[in-house]
């Protein structure tokens, strides 16, 4: 019986030459003559483990890692694929602290399946949720979507069962499920490993998506920068379709469900809903005005449900274990698990799915390991390039919609990217408002030339120059893009940049305020 080594496929630990390492492994197995069998796998998230091998063994799998093609010939002179150790080895996989205490839902399967197989994807619940959605009528999937509690994964987070429920009901034949795939943010990485390392799993959840509303097309919008991404659900989709997942006949169930990709061209605003529309019509990626919403008047001009990668992911299990299993993980109005991206300056980046409730301080320190400098943690922005800088006088606030939106900052997609106390926040704040200036659509005002503007006066600000005046500038500024803008590029724009004078003043040449 051969002996089965995973590899990652995961273009983060291609990145950093898992195919080299996937080829040594077995250019010196059949060097020894022995029988291996290599599998590629997802991602597990430990990015700085990677490339992480796995090697099968009576009591789980093995971990090494970071291997290098070089270090191969040693580990299999330790026997490393026998269970033999090694200096790279970190025992079994299931027990490495930054695993053990996830609650690990939507990633469940990723990292240990292979992510094109469809034996693999059934024999770890897949389509069991699609299975018990084609027993029900729209309705009732949509019931069980929304009590739930599952919210978008995006920067609004607003009820998933709600939209949902809006586009069964709108009149007309012709509705689609639109997935966006378009993970622009800086610090995020979530969407692209699910679908490197779980494709099924998207997919089944936009079929639940189209069954729910009656939709028999779905698009899944994905960004260009994704070429492993577009390959993988390219050929899942092919293999669900021969399969009888997808096409005239959904699991027998005598309801059609279509699904293709679509690339974006690289324009960040193409992550707003409308943009993206826009886009998938073949149009230039601009902002529609609202109403009519989407869900009214979406794709093609017809009811269109929108969601991002994550919660149409979460489906599936909503589905196949019931709405209160998910609704149970969480914290107030925040139900379920998000999977958390840890990036910037921390020693163990990586992705932690944890329900809401944790604080940055758990996942900077428990999972993160601390800065990567070895210096205090000064700022962690959270949400993407728009996000607020949160201080380390906020960092066990925990991780809940409403909490972060009483503190002015926003949970988003789960990005995290960490600052030491190198850093300069009067400099990140104005690299927040030169990217708004840069990936504008140009269609209103406020976030076309406002965001220009803010540059310049942050600019005259960090250079002294009549800094008081200046600032009050600035808050105008902002507070006319906040409440101005057609959508949340120039909306959120103002984010980063206030909570920067806020919590870091003297960056930006300005005492703190003391208390007395």
């Amino acid at each position: 019986m051969s002996i089965r080594i995973f590899v990652p496929i995961d273009s983060g630990a291609l990145s950093v030459g898992a195919e080299d390492v996937a080829q040594a492994i077995v250019a010196e197995a059949t060097a020894r003559g022995l029988d291996i069998e290599v599998v590629r796998n997802g991602s597990r998230g430990l990015y700085w483990l990677e490339p992480l091998v796995e090697v099968d063994s009576h009591a789980g799998r093995l971990a090494f890692g970071p291997v290098t093609p070089e270090d191969v010939p040693a580990l299999f002179d330790a026997g490393f694929h026998e269970g033999g150790m090694h200096r790279l080895g970190h025992g079994l996989t299931e027990h490495i602290p930054f695993l053990t205490g996830q609650e690990r839902q939507t990633f469940r399967r990723v990292g240990i399946t292979d992510p094109l197989s469809l034996a693999d994807y059934e024999a770890h619940g897949g389509f069991e949720g699609l299975l018990k959605a084609v027993g029900l009528d729209g309705a009732a999937i949509v019931k069980e979507v929304t009590d739930s509690g599952l919210r978008g994964r995006g920067g609004a987070a607003f009820p998933t069962g709600i939209k949902w429920n809006t586009v069964l009901h709108a009149a007309g034949p012709d509705k689609y499920v639109v997935c966006n795939a378009d993970e622009g943010d800086s610090g995020t990485f979530s969407d692209r490993m699910l679908m490197e390392g779980d494709p099924y799993c998207l997919i089944e959840g936009m079929t639940i998506a189209g069954l729910a509303v009656g939709a028999r097309h779905g698009y899944i919008y994905l960004r260009s920068e994704y070429p492993h991404a577009f390959r993988t659900l390219q050929q899942a989709i092919a293999k669900a379709r021969n399969a009888g997942w997808l096409g005239s006949d959904v699991a027998g169930s005598g309801r059609s469900f279509e699904l293709e990709v679509r690339l974006g061209a690289g324009a960040y605003v193409c992550g707003e809903e409308t943009a993206m529309l826009e886009s998938l019509e073949g149009k230039r990626g601009i902002v529609r005005f609202k109403p009519p919403l989407p869900a009214i008047q979406g794709l093609f001009g017809k009811p269109t449900v929108i969601n991002n990668v994550m919660s149409l992911a979460a489906v599936p299990l909503i589905l196949a274990r019931g709405a209160a299993f998910y609704r149970d993980y969480g914290m107030g109005r925040s139900h379920g698990t998000l999977p958390f991206q840890l990036a910037g300056n921390l020693r163990h980046p990586g992705l932690v799915e944890k329900a809401f409730g944790i604080t940055l301080r758990e996942l900077l320190l428990d999972y993160g390991g601390g800065s990567a400098s070895g210096r205090p943690i000064r700022a962690v922005q959270v949400g993407g390039p728009l996000g607020a800088y949160v201080p380390e006088s906020q960092f066990d606030v925990p991780l809940d919609y409403e909490a972060y939106a009483a503190m002015g900052a926003m949970i988003g997609h789960g990005g995290l990217v960490a600052f030491d106390d190198t850093a300069d926040m009067a400099r990140l704040a104005r690299y927040a408002m030169e990217f708004c200036a840069t990936e504008s659509c140009g269609k209103c005002t406020p976030c076309r030339i406002g965001s220009t503007r803010g540059v310049e006066v942050i600019d005259r600000i960090i250079a002294d120059e009549n800094r008081d005046a200046n600032l009050a500038l600035l808050d105008s500024l902002c507070d006319t893009m906040l409440n101005g803008s057609l959508c949340a590029l120039g909306g959120m724009a103002p984010y980063p940049v206030k909570s920067a004078l806020t919590h870091f003043p003297q960056d930006f040449g300005i005492a703190p305020v003391t208390a007395e």
